[in-house]
């Protein structure tokens, strides 16, 4: 899962932007000026029967701080990204 929905910085993250834009998902914000410290993202790859899944997750970042359950705030009744 991506430490992003628990970040503070998440609605300012050129890196969560990113993320959003492989998941073509809406951006929390569109224009992020908020530029991480060495963010970490796992790609997971998985074959489906005629595409290819990609699952894009930041499992770490310099800049991470800690506001549980800070995309749920900015996103309320919606279902929180796996």
């Amino acid at each position: 899962m991506c430490i992003c929905i628990n970040c503070h910085y998440v609605d300012k993250c050129q890196t969560y932007y990113a993320v959003e834009e492989q998941h073509q998902q809406p951006h929390l914000n569109d224009n992020p000026t908020f530029e991480p410290i060495e963010p970490t993202i796992n790609v997971n790859i998985r074959p489906k029967e005629d595409y290819i899944e990609m699952e894009w997750d930041v499992v770490g970042c310099e800049s991470f701080l800690e506001e549980t359950g800070k995309w749920v705030k900015l996103r309320p009744g919606e279902p929180v990204p796996a």
